[in-house]
């Protein structure tokens, strides 16, 4: 007779906490705290198998954290079967937001992959991986031009300078920002906040470029190409979306995917009384923070009208596709308009278009097109 022994893992970057669990009694059969080590899990499993006097199998899980995939490679590798706890699908008992140590979340861990209350991440291929590393550093790039820039502002609005048009960041402003007469040290100041702009600017010109290489790659041609039908999505958020996903049918609906993305309103109702709050903000917020802006980008123009470089991003593509996109498109625009009429406010309205959004581009990676 064969079982099975589930093993939960607290890990860090120095050390991990262990528990194993008899699958069919849910008694704790050993516990430990070793060095940060896959070949020490193999060790503990092993010294467990040797005191059964039965045949075991080993499934080994452990919290989605800062060990990213590494460890669950690591650990197939060894033979032993393991899986990546979502957190916000875990079930944890009001004991732990009492007492909370390494140990005890050891044996939440394990009690979660015995009873299955939980989700487990997906795990993309190499290739992916990859991808999506690159395309995050980027973002944080992206990220450091942002603070660089409020740095600007924030500069010259406390010494009282005030630019006439609207401080777009056009070339206009720029050349206006090298041009101010200001006293020695702060016009230094400003010049070495300048350098960290261009310089920044320079860099994710070139990172972009990488990505449109990317973008071109067999495996990311295809479905990237098809979500560029739609307005606002431009290459490198279209890679963003399809890097970060992977598979999108691992989702069965479209409300799913919504879930996935934490774009789906939070909820505290008892008894009759339903309350919906905010969006509830779980799970990938890359993909989500992506969705918010090409959502804002939709919505700029007039309802219906394609620009010549919507056009040329949908030639060659299935009409189908193109029609599907169009109407999905139209559908979010006027929605939102009908938003906004209502009084909803604008950065909710956005938000709604986003969550929309994402049920379109589940339909268009799925291949479920046909309706909108």
């Amino acid at each position: 007779m064969s079982s099975i022994i589930f093993i939960g893992m607290d890990v860090h970057k120095e050390t991990f906490n262990l528990c194993a669990l008899n699958g069919t009694t849910g008694e704790i059969l050993s516990e430990t705290r070793c060095a940060a080590n896959a070949k020490n899990v193999h060790k503990f499993a092993l010294r467990i198998q040797d005191q059964s006097e039965e045949e075991v199998s080993f499934k080994c899980g452990y919290e989605a954290g800062c060990l990213g995939y590494a460890l669950y490679h690591s650990l197939t590798a060894l033979g032993l079967e393991c899986d990546i706890l979502a957190p916000s699908t875990m079930l944890r008992s009001s004991k732990n937001k009492v007492i909370k140590n390494d140990k005890l979340d050891a044996r939440m861990i394990a009690q979660n992959l015995i009873n299955g209350t939980y989700k487990s991440v997906h795990v993309p291929d190499t290739q992916d991986v990859e991808t999506k590393e690159y395309i995050r550093m980027v973002q944080s790039a992206k990220k450091s031009l942002k603070k660089i820039k409020q740095g600007i502002k924030a500069l010259v609005l406390r010494h009282g300078y005030f630019y006439d048009g609207k401080p777009n960041w056009s070339l206009a402003y720029v050349k206006w920002l090298k041009k101010l007469k200001m006293p020695d040290v702060l016009r230094e100041a400003l010049d070495e906040y300048l350098l960290q702009y261009e310089n920044l600017i320079e860099r994710i010109t070139r990172f972009e470029a990488r990505i449109v290489e990317f973008s071109h790659n067999e495996r990311y041609a295809e479905p990237v190409a098809r979500l560029r039908t739609f307005k606002g999505i431009e290459t490198a958020s279209a890679m963003t979306i399809q890097v970060e996903i992977s598979d999108f049918n691992r989702f069965a609906t479209a409300k799913a995917f919504c879930a996935y993305l934490g774009l789906t309103p939070s909820e505290q109702s008892s008894g009759g009384k339903v309350n919906l709050g905010s969006i509830s903000k779980q799970g990938n917020s890359v993909v989500r923070s992506t969705l918010i802006e090409c959502a804002r980008a939709l919505l700029k123009g007039q309802i219906g009208f394609k620009s010549q470089k919507l056009k040329a991003r949908q030639s060659g593509q299935p009409s189908s596709v193109i029609d599907y996109a169009d109407r999905a498109i139209e559908r979010l625009q006027r929605r939102y308009s009908r938003l906004l009429y209502s009084g909803k406010i604008k950065n909710k309205a956005v938000t709604a278009i986003a969550r929309e959004l994402a049920c379109f581009i589940w339909g268009m990676s799925t291949g479920n097109i046909q309706s909108v």
